[in-house]
């Protein structure tokens, strides 16, 4: 059996064995079976400052790592700065590689992501995924903050799962909670979070691509909202 067919035979165990587990004994088993080859994804949503609580709680050197990509709102940058403060902390900022974003906008227009699906995800990966092998780069296993609710395509994510396009362990501690217990959480512990959330954002990512949602909608409405529900991935979680 090779090494990567031996590793899903261990994550289909650990799904199994860690099912029933509380969130903060999930992230403990693994900083500890992983130790420095494990980082922490934050996009500074909701769900990943409950998770950098629960991991910082246990284990304050793990690494902690987030993009820019260059588009993002201001209150996401003040948060990046309330997050390190609270924390005691300094994560690790990636940038998009000047040159590509450069060449993307002079043969497409600054808002390309606008006119087409296929435009909208070129942007995404050159401003965001195209940084992850940087990131991962030494990393065995990546923790972040997926739920099955936050929409349909990430409805059959598991616990544990192998990320095929990062060759990593991709651990989702929080991927059975509701949106009730994230807001629950954050509240209990006094976790500091995106104030754009208390202005009918439930999840925030470039300020062009995000809009507040009307009562009534979907969470993820607001996010690329000219596209059909099924499309709106930016790639990182891309299966």
């Amino acid at each position: 059996m090779e090494a990567r067919d031996k590793m899903k035979a261990q994550i289909a165990q650990w799904n199994e064995e860690l099912k029933d587990m509380s969130s903060l004994g999930v992230i403990g088993f693994f900083l500890e079976h992983f130790g420095e080859d494990i980082v922490l994804s934050t996009s500074l949503g909701l769900e990943d400052q409950v998770i950098t609580e629960m991991v910082l709680r246990q284990n304050k050197d793990t690494q902690v790592f987030t993009l820019d990509t260059g588009r993002l709102f201001p209150e996401t940058y003040d948060l990046i700065a309330r997050t390190n403060k609270y924390f005691g902390i300094r994560m690790l900022t990636y940038f998009p590689e000047p040159k590509w974003v450069e060449e993307m906008v002079a043969k497409n227009g600054i808002n390309l992501f606008y006119d087409s699906v296929e435009k909208r995800k070129l942007c995404c990966s050159i401003r965001k995924v195209a940084q992850l092998p940087r990131a991962f780069k030494g990393k065995k296993a990546w923790i972040c903050g997926l739920r099955k609710d936050q929409s349909v395509s990430r409805f059959f994510n598991h616990l544990v799962e192998w990320d095929e396009n990062n060759n990593l362990v991709k651990i989702n501690p929080l991927i059975n909670w509701t949106e009730k217990q994230v807001w629950d959480y954050i509240k209990k512990h006094n976790i500091p979070y995106n104030l754009l959330h208390d202005r009918g954002f439930p999840s925030i990512g470039c300020e062009p691509c995000t809009r507040a949602i009307e009562p009534g909608e979907d969470i993820r409405a607001g996010r690329w909202w000219w596209e059909n529900e099924l499309h709106k991935e930016c790639g990182l979680h891309k299966k």
